[in-house]
């Protein structure tokens, strides 16, 4: 079985993550920052080398001013 971040939904999730956060001016650095990560997590977390659960990805969508049904909606991985 294909692990799920090397999947084509994946790909989609970290773009549009990478999107986001771009799209609110913001940099890796920052993003880490005001997260409380080390700016490496939140370069990994976008390149697809480090997986996230829901509670982060939560945590990113609020930095961005998106709820997370709206960030899925996005990134075309909700109905």
């Amino acid at each position: 079985m294909e692990k799920s971040q090397h999947t084509s939904a994946y790909a989609r999730l970290t773009a549009a993550l990478r999107g986001a956060r771009e799209r609110a001016g913001l940099t890796q650095a920052e993003v880490a920052e005001r997260l409380g990560l080390y700016a490496s997590f939140v370069s990994k977390v976008e390149s697809g080398e480090r997986r996230i659960d829901v509670i982060e990805l939560a945590r990113f969508c609020a930095l961005y001013g998106l709820t997370l049904v709206a960030f899925l909606r996005s990134a075309d991985l909700a109905d």
